[in-house]
């Protein structure tokens, strides 16, 4: 964060420059912020963030050749001191929690209104996280889960990593997601999910959540 003004200098990076200029004007008629700079890439945001120096990086996902999680993961690495927020259109949890290991600290979807993406660059340039409702709630949700698996060890033949799939399992995620989400090779996820079908006896996934659910695992607040 820049001392002394307390202007926040942002830096902006998106492939759509109907979108990028129109949220260049928009954050730079708000008082306290300064657009230091845009980008229509991802390698010309890591480019453009090692010059600039910014305060925060708002960071589109899907962009040509360099995607928006690769670059975040360059500007944090070289420069752990910049905020990245990411906002895009994406709703999926693996692309949340890929960005998340990537090193941002905010996560919006591009419906935020002006009020909220203006929130999301003041908190993470004061060394805050910040995610919108939604993806909130999805953190919330695999912690959740995870914790239940942790607190209530249900099914003792399974593993205690096999019991944390399962729970993600169960609350619904994909294998592609509980890969992203627990940092392992969707291989490995298959393969723990093959080992809970044999372990618990079911014959495929929707028996294995039904026999988790009613076990506890999965639930949600909310």
């Amino acid at each position: 964060m820049s001392s002394g003004d307390e202007v926040i200098r942002v830096l902006l990076a998106d492939d759509h420059p109907v979108y990028r200029d129109g949220l260049a004007l928009l954050l730079g008629s708000i008082p306290g912020i300064e657009v230091a700079g845009t980008a229509a890439d991802g390698e010309e945001a890591v480019e453009r963030a090692a010059d600039l120096q910014p305060d925060v990086v708002v960071m589109d996902v899907r962009m040509p050749g360099l995607d928006g999680i690769e670059a975040t993961r360059r500007i944090v690495g070289d420069s752990p001191h910049v905020a990245v927020v990411v906002l895009t259109m994406s709703e999926e949890d693996a692309t949340l929690f890929a960005a998340m290991r990537a090193g941002a600290r905010g996560y919006l979807l591009k419906g935020a209104n002006q009020a909220e993406i203006v929130r999301a660059i003041t908190a993470v340039a004061h060394g805050e996280a910040i995610f919108g409702p939604a993806m909130a709630r999805r953190v919330a949700e695999f912690f959740q889960a995870t914790a239940t698996v942790a607190n209530d060890p249900v099914f003792p033949q399974l593993s205690p990593r096999e019991r944390e799939i399962l729970a993600l399992v169960a609350a619904g995620r994909s294998n592609a997601q509980i890969a992203s989400a627990l940092f392992l090779s969707p291989k490995t996820v298959r393969n723990n999910v093959s080992n809970i079908f044999a372990k618990l006896h079911v014959a495929d996934r929707a028996e294995a959540i039904v026999r988790a659910r009613e076990a506890g695992l999965g639930r949600t607040a909310g």
